[in-house]
């Protein structure tokens, strides 16, 4: 993926996060945005994720998971960014971090009471 489409998708997540109406969504929007590096592959532009991408994820899972929820709950469209969902949903598993379980998310893009610790979504690699 060339450099100008990254900046390009790069900006318009920013720019749709930073207009967030509900407060939720808002208290989000700097988490969200720290996983930039993970959007290649989210959007089926890269086969594995980077290890910055990685490491992003694991900070939001420790930081605010019920963040991934509320990307999870149609965020990608919102964004105006194809997301792949399948990828979407293997990004914890090919970055080896666990995440609570998709099914406890609610369908309005809230969050989840769990800790990232009660998940059984880890590839154990």
């Amino acid at each position: 993926m060339k450099m100008g489409r990254v900046l390009e998708l790069l900006t318009v997540f920013m720019a749709v996060m930073s207009s967030a109406r509900v407060s939720a969504q808002s208290s989000c929007t700097t988490a969200l945005i720290s996983m930039s590096p993970c959007l290649n592959y989210i959007t089926g532009n890269t086969t594995s994720p980077s290890q910055q991408c990685c490491s992003q994820l694991g900070n939001v899972v420790r930081s605010s998971p019920d963040c991934l929820c509320q990307a999870l709950n149609g965020g990608g469209s919102q964004l105006g960014i194809n997301v792949n969902q399948t990828q979407a949903l293997a990004l914890p598993r090919a970055c080896n971090v666990q995440t609570p379980p998709v099914s406890r998310c609610n369908n309005g893009g809230g969050s989840t009471t769990d800790s990232p610790t009660d998940s059984p979504n880890s590839s154990g690699k």
